[in-house]
């Protein structure tokens, strides 16, 4: 790649991807976030989400509580930390350097990486099922190419290989032709959902069994599983809550980033939910049992059309949210790492070749493993979020020196590039919220980790940063297109 570094940037810290988008270049409307949300809370993940929430003891309409709470914390979490975006048109591995240092920034940057990673590889993974279902009706005989290779059948090998190249194709068009993807995607697939709620609707004479269950929780039983449920669901989105800033940067206004988010994200939520536990209460009546894995109940109805469409829509419902909320944050993180030696287009090839290593075959089905790491990522990622959030809003005061933040030995350096205020505050919270994982006696933290997390960051960071700016970065303050 050619050297484009402005005079005096660091071209470690540096390139044309990680530059400030300019203020000409801002131009996602309300509708193109609105759209991007869609097409990533319609997700195989999210879908299945509801079943995890009705087995902890809920009714559905309890389930609607939970998820109202959680994607309301989750707006507002990215709301804000999402303005530094809008404002400054930076990415979040170079937002975070304010916090912790050009140096310490590596750390949180590497474990959001890790995180979209880890989900790109287990959404890519849902997604090769419903494709091997989809050639499995369609071509005679593709189910027989049964010889195992790491643990996983070479027909499914072939199925993943295609999934893999269509994320590749995608991503391989740039972020703004992602933008445009994503405006057809998102409510192409909610379509889809609606007409399959009202299949649902007309199968059950109406919502069907799963709203007629009752609850099982009272009391004190109730309150904690409902803290569990909305701490699960956050853990979902936890890591979008601290890169949010990827997205936002190409937003033309404060405006179009709340409005956008608001309809894409607590608003699509509330709608999609009740369409999944819809949806489900049809296999009841059909089937005896809840089948709440799509990708099942697309074999099980056995029918050829249904099972190629709605395998298509699964495919088309995975595209969309891998490709923005997990290739984009991850591509923008390895770059971070490499600036002179990857630009978009590699670190995103690195993304899905890194993706395969996830074997994520091997452990899929292990629901209990899954939400295990939900946890974990939640309650580590919280203290980035609360960092950040008290950083940008509290110490800085919403104003940033922007070169400052691709330069070394600026007043964003701390120590030597590490900054220990936010490195503490990032290990005490994440080893505060994570403990109930690993030691019984502290097992209630679990329910609020990223709770937890955000309050002993954000905690942490305050105490020990001081409480003033220096001056000379009031007086350089210049944000593009504020």
């Amino acid at each position: 790649m050619a050297d484009t570094t402005p005079a005096g940037y660091d071209p470690g810290l540096y390139n044309a991807d990680l530059a400030p988008v300019p203020p000409a270049r801002r131009d996602w409307t309300w509708l193109n976030m609105a759209t991007v949300w869609m097409g990533m809370v319609h997700n195989i993940v999210v879908y299945e989400a509801a079943a995890g929430l009705m087995a902890l003891g809920f009714s559905a309409w309890e389930c609607l509580e939970v998820v109202a709470v959680a994607y309301i914390v989750l707006f507002l979490a990215m709301w804000f930390n999402a303005r530094a975006g809008t404002r400054y048109g930076i990415p979040f591995c170079v937002l975070i350097r304010s916090a912790f240092g050009p140096s310490g920034a590596q750390v949180p940057v590497l474990l959001r990486g890790f995180c979209a990673i880890f989900w790109f590889s287990v959404q890519s993974y849902a997604a090769t099922q419903a494709v091997d279902a989809i050639l499995s009706t369609l071509i005679s005989g593709w189910g027989s190419l049964d010889i195992s290779f790491l643990g996983m059948r070479a027909h499914m090998w072939l199925a993943m290989a295609l999934i893999w190249a269509l994320h590749a194709w995608i991503a391989g068009h740039g972020v703004h032709r992602i933008r445009n993807f994503e405006l057809v995607a998102g409510p192409l697939v909610i379509a889809i959902g609606l007409l399959a709620t009202i299949w649902a609707l007309r199968v059950g004479h109406g919502p069907g069994p799963l709203f007629a269950q009752p609850s099982r929780l009272h009391g004190g039983a109730f309150w904690s599983a409902f803290a569990l449920g909305v701490t699960g669901m956050i853990g979902i989105w936890a890591t979008f809550a601290v890169n949010i800033p990827d997205l936002s940067r190409f937003v033309r206004s404060e405006r179009d980033q709340v409005i956008g988010q608001a309809i894409g994200l607590p608003v699509t939520a509330l709608v999609f939910t009740p369409m999944g536990i819809i949806t489900t209460s049809a296999t009841m009546i059909l089937f005896g049992r809840p089948i709440w894995n799509p990708v099942e109940l697309l074999l099980t109805l056995n029918h050829p059309v249904i099972t190629v469409l709605g395998g298509a829509t699964l495919v088309l419902a995975t595209l969309s949210v891998n490709v923005v909320a997990n290739i984009m944050p991850a591509a923008y993180d390895l770059m971070n790492l490499m600036p002179r030696r990857l630009n978009f287009d590699r670190a995103s090839s690195l993304v899905l070749v890194l993706g395969v290593f996830f074997v994520p075959w091997m452990w899929f089905d292990d629901a209990a493993s899954i939400y295990q790491v939900l946890n974990v990522v939640g309650g580590l990622l919280g203290p980035v979020t609360g960092i950040m959030l008290a950083d940008f809003y509290l110490v800085r005061r919403q104003m940033l020196d922007i070169p400052a933040l691709y330069r070394r030995g600026d007043h964003y350096d701390g120590r030597g590039g590490w900054n220990p205020p936010a490195l503490v505050a990032f290990a005490a919270g994440g080893v505060l919220a994570s403990a109930g994982q690993f030691l019984p006696a502290l097992s209630g933290i679990s329910a609020l980790s990223w709770f937890v997390g955000v309050a002993t960051g954000a905690g942490i960071y305050l105490a020990l940063s001081p409480r003033q700016l220096p001056e000379r970065v009031n007086e350089s303050v210049s944000p593009s297109g504020a």
